[in-house]
Parts: structure tokens; sequence; C-alpha cells
């Protein structure tokens, strides 16, 4: 609780956890990746990964629950093996990765998301069903596990494989939070090794958990109802200003 007298911190918390929680119930990837970009606004990236880390997997249980019979098993065959590897990279250049380089990084992919979501829209680009492509599959789920190691990014690089499928969106949502669960599990490991779950962020963790479970609850309902086209944009815009001042921090080194 100590981080979260801070009221700015308490803030971006608030609003990390709770867009995140509407990503996990299947509002969408674009929303979960502003929890570390938001979170790094006002504390170190690493920090913010390692304490919304137990919060994603708790999101990810009650994600399992609400698209429990909805999946692609040969996605996670091709993209599972290479997440891990993905993951294994980010721990071994852990120690050799600052804070501002994260910073950098997490800003960089934040702007060219975005920045490719706008140029497709004004060319207008329809993409066509794509089959299963492992290779492909394989590089982008290394990204994926490697980005999402270092700050909970893994979103991008999964969905440019697996967007071309043409997944319906229940079978690609449920496909999303198995893929990201197993990674989130497998990523405790090298976190409780890198010393990241200290009693300050274990008790931060902690404290927002009740935000992500009812956050998540929610996501899974509004996914069922309502048309994202109106949400997405916002979310595009706010996610394009964190990495903007990210990049700018990052640069300060």
């Amino acid at each position: 609780m100590q981080l979260l007298s801070d009221p700015s911190i308490l803030i971006a918390s608030i609003c990390a956890v709770t867009l995140a929680g509407l990503s996990k119930g299947g509002f969408g990837g674009t929303m979960g990746m502003l929890g570390v970009p938001i979170m790094a606004l006002v504390i170190s990236p690493v920090q913010a990964a390692a304490i919304l880390l137990p919060i994603y997997i708790i999101m990810d249980i009650f994600s399992l629950w609400s698209w429990r019979r909805e999946f692609d098993l040969q996605t996670l065959k091709i993209m599972l093996p290479a997440g891990v590897v993905g993951i294994a990279i980010g721990w071994i250049t852990a120690a050799y990765v600052s804070d501002s380089s994260v910073r950098l990084l997490v800003g960089i992919i934040s702007v060219g998301f975005v920045a490719n979501y706008y140029i497709s829209k004004l060319r207008k680009r329809v993409q066509s069903t794509q089959p299963h492509r492992p290779l492909l599959g394989g590089i982008c789920g290394t990204v994926a596990g490697f980005t999402s190691f270092i700050a909970h990014t893994g979103g991008p690089p999964y969905q440019v494989y697996t967007l071309p499928l043409g997944q319906s969106p229940r079978i690609f949502t449920g496909t999303s939070v198995r893929f990201f669960f197993i990674i989130n599990v497998i990523k405790l490991v090298p976190y409780f090794a890198l010393g990241q779950f200290d009693a300050t962020n274990l008790k931060t963790s902690f404290a927002l958990m009740p935000l992500a479970i009812i956050s998540t609850l929610v996501g899974a309902w509004i996914v069922k109802r309502m048309r994202p086209d109106v949400f997405y944009p916002l979310m595009y815009v706010l996610m394009l200003l964190a990495g903007m001042k990210l990049l700018f921090d990052g640069l300060q080194f």
C-alpha cells in the first residue's frame, strides 16, 4: 500500500488495471497494452511489469472461465513453444536492459502499433484470410514472448500472426486468453529469480486484485453486447499519447 499512497501512482494503477481487465475480458488487446505504459509514467517500467503480472494471471483465470469453450489448438501448437523461447531470451538479456531502454522499447512498440493501424486504415487495406504459416507463427510467437516478458506487450506480435487467420471473435479471444495465460504463468519463474516480487510489489498487486476481477468480468460482459468500433479509436489515441511520453522519457539517458 506504500506505493498506492501516492495519488499519481494510485490513479495510474486504477486506469491501468481497469483497462487491462476490460482487455482480458475480451474487449481487445489494445487496452491491455496500455497497462505498463500508463504505470511506467509514474514508476519504473520493470516494477510496473512486476506489479501487473500477478494481476494479469488472476484476470486470465477469470477470462478462461468466460471463454472456456472457444479456442484454436493449432494456433497454440505453433506459437506457444516459440513464446517460451522469447521468454528465455528476455530472461537472459534482463540484466543488460536499463529502465530507459525498456521505456524506449515499449514506446516504440506502442507508437509503431498505432502507426500501423492508422496507415492500414488510410490505405483501406483488406486482408484476405490466411492459412497457418508455422515459420511466421514461430517468429511472431518468439517476439510476443519476449515483449510480454519485458513489458507485458505481447499483444501486437501475437495479432500480427493471428488476425489474418480470420478466426471468429470468440475463437480469437479464447485462443489469445489461453496463450497469454500460459505465457504469464511461465513468466513467474524468471520474475521470481530476478527478485521482482518483493513485499512492496506483491502488496500493491494484492490491493488491486478486486478491481482486476471486476474489470475482467465487465469486459467479458461488454464484448458480447457492444460494438467496439467506437471505443477502439479512443484506445489507440491513448496508446499513442502514452507511447510518445515513454519515447521521450526513454531518450533522456
